[in-house]
């Protein structure tokens, strides 16, 4: 069973650049069945997708945060990192990573979530 752990900094000052790492155990994230997905949720809003990468390092990324976003992996380590620039306290969120099927984009499995809380 694949299981997905989040880990990163928790308070973040605004306009700085935090990273955010997760572990996959249980599973390969060069597998070409699945996406590796990036998800936060802000207070009081819904779940917000921020980007994906899949098998062969691809990235996708929401049009909206494409600009300060990069999404990278470590295959040695199974591991694949969300780093995002020029925060803001708007960027204060639970942030999640998460594992998509490709042939249906439903998510299957979740990380536990991370808090990040960008001061100003």
């Amino acid at each position: 069973q694949v299981q997905l752990q989040e880990s990163g900094p928790g308070l973040v000052t605004s306009s700085q650049t935090f990273s955010l790492t997760c572990t996959v155990s249980g599973g390969s994230i060069t597998s070409n069945t699945y996406y590796w997905t990036w998800i936060r949720q802000s207070p009081g809003k819904g779940l917000e997708y921020m980007g994906a990468i899949v098998w062969g390092g691809t990235t996708y990324y929401r049009p909206s945060l494409k600009s300060r976003t990069t999404i990278s992996r470590d295959t040695s380590k199974n591991q694949f990192t969300l780093q995002l620039r020029s925060v803001t306290p708007e960027d204060t969120a639970v942030y999640f990573c998460a594992r998509a099927l490709t042939s249906t984009v439903e998510f299957d499995s979740w990380g536990q979530g991370t808090q990040v809380t960008v001061s100003s």
